[in-house]
């Protein structure tokens, strides 16, 4: 076989174990989710009123952000020291223990206030695992890619999130035509014991990928530091700021609209949870299709340009999302979702190779984890906290969520606007715009960006 040819194998092989695997990470992060918005408030926190529930519910769904930065940091340690590879199949196994063990946890009426106190601990662990998961995964995928495709080979890894998402809603939705009793009482549980069947898959095929060649030949004098995330810190302060900023949009947008949304359609306009659930699954379809196209058009016009028009078209969309879900008209409903989350793919397409580029080998996983995660703090992780919250006190009116998501869209703006065009920026110990210690906010290097092939 051609060398060329062996390369082209390899990185096919390894996107698709980096699809995969993050799919089945995200299928359990996100059948929680679900959960969280449907069932969560009534065997969990059934002493509470139904908005004070949903809001308890969704604040155990921001536990597992919170616990995400410290994944990051983990696994990013041992991945910038030890390998990408190796750090794979820890944090599958991890998240898929933790998920299974949700599908066993008693409610409240058996265990009273341990049950919420357990959910909230699993919740953590998932969060950890997960934290770990995306950097390790996308660098696997960038890191194997050629220098001209980054941005679509480093988007099979975020399909993983639409295929992990649509996964969990189409089960949890076969589950959910059970009747009311049934379904509170058992049917809740089996999306989540099915994880188990899934881990298992996922880290066979994981443990069957090479590891990444531009980790395995860094320099030897650029070996990773004591503490690869204390220096991803000192060195690329501004890149790991601008990245979290770059997040706000892209993560808290897409909980209000694949999270939030079904609570409120359900609890405030009172229709089924099965308009919203298929909603959904048309959306994460879309979403499937949107992101490769997106990361391509990385590769050809810059992640800077498309990453922004996903920002812009987010804004755009903030009041006529909750315009056409008002409408009650199921039609309208899946459109309002389906446009959003095309808007969304314009940013989480080439987010991978993006933020991936703006740190050295050396620090990569660390750097880029510490960006992606931290900011799922404050974005994704509150985001149907805050959302719950501004509907409550604006008595039932949508306006405020909706200018909640145009705030979000202009802080990624402005992140983005910041940050370094990095497409033709080589993988190397230092990228250029991280030159001279300045980070993204520096000058462009003065030296010629390398040639990005002809396709």
């Amino acid at each position: 076989m051609e060398p060329t040819q062996q390369r082209q194998d390899s990185i096919i092989k390894v996107a698709v174990a980096s699809f995969i695997g993050t799919a089945i990470e995200w299928y359990d992060f996100f059948l929680y989710g679900t959960a969280a918005a449907l069932v969560f408030n009534r065997l969990f926190f059934p002493s509470l009123d139904p908005l004070a529930g949903t809001m308890a519910a969704f604040g155990t769904f921001a536990v597992g952000f919170v616990a995400r930065p410290l994944g990051g940091v983990v696994f990013g340690h041992y991945g910038d020291k030890l390998g990408r590879k190796a750090m794979l199949s820890a944090t599958l196994m991890l998240m898929g223990l933790a998920t299974f063990a949700v599908g066993l946890l008693p409610t409240y009426d058996t265990l009273g206030i341990w049950a919420p106190a357990l959910l909230v601990l699993l919740r953590l662990v998932q969060g950890f695992g997960l934290g770990g998961e995306w950097g390790g995964a996308v660098l696997m995928a960038v890191e194997h890619a050629p220098p001209n495709r980054r941005g679509f080979y480093g988007s099979w890894p975020q399909m993983g999130a639409p295929a992990g998402m649509l996964l969990a809603t189409a089960v949890f939705s076969v589950f959910s035509r059970l009747s009311e009793a049934q379904f509170l009482a058992w049917g809740w549980r089996i999306p989540f014991l099915l994880s188990s069947v899934l881990i298992g898959m996922g880290v066979f095929i994981r443990l069957r990928v090479a590891e990444s060649p531009v980790f395995q030949h860094r320099k030897p004098e650029a070996e990773a530091p004591r503490i690869p995330v204390l220096d991803a810190l000192r060195t690329y302060p501004k890149q790991i700021l601008l990245a979290m900023g770059a997040r706000f949009a892209e993560n808290g947008f897409f909980y209000i609209i694949t999270t939030f949304v079904l609570s409120y359609g359900t609890e405030r306009l009172g229709l089924p949870r099965s308009t919203f659930l298929n909603g959904v699954l048309i959306a994460m379809s879309v979403h499937l299709v949107a992101i490769p196209a997106f990361g391509a058009a990385s590769d050809r016009f810059g992640r800077r340009p498309v990453y922004l028009a996903g920002a812009v078209g987010c804004g755009l969309m903030a009041f006529p999302f909750f315009w056409l879900i008002d409408t009650k008209e199921t039609g309208l409903i899946w459109l309002a979702i389906c446009l959003g989350i095309v808007a969304h793919a314009a940013m989480y397409g080439p987010q991978a190779s993006f933020f991936s580029e703006l740190f050295g080998t050396r620090v990569r996983y660390s750097g880029a984890s510490l960006g992606y995660q931290l900011a799922s703090v404050f974005a994704g992780g509150l985001s149907p906290v805050v959302a719950t919250a501004l509907l409550a006190r604006s008595g039932g009116q949508a306006w405020p969520v909706s200018l909640y998501m145009v705030v979000l869209a202009v802080i990624t703006l402005v992140s983005v606007w910041l940050s370094a065009e990095t497409f033709r920026e080589e993988l190397t110990e230092a990228p250029a715009s991280a030159s001279s210690g300045e980070g993204a906010l520096s000058e462009p290097s003065s030296r010629s960006p390398s040639p990005v092939p002809p396709r």
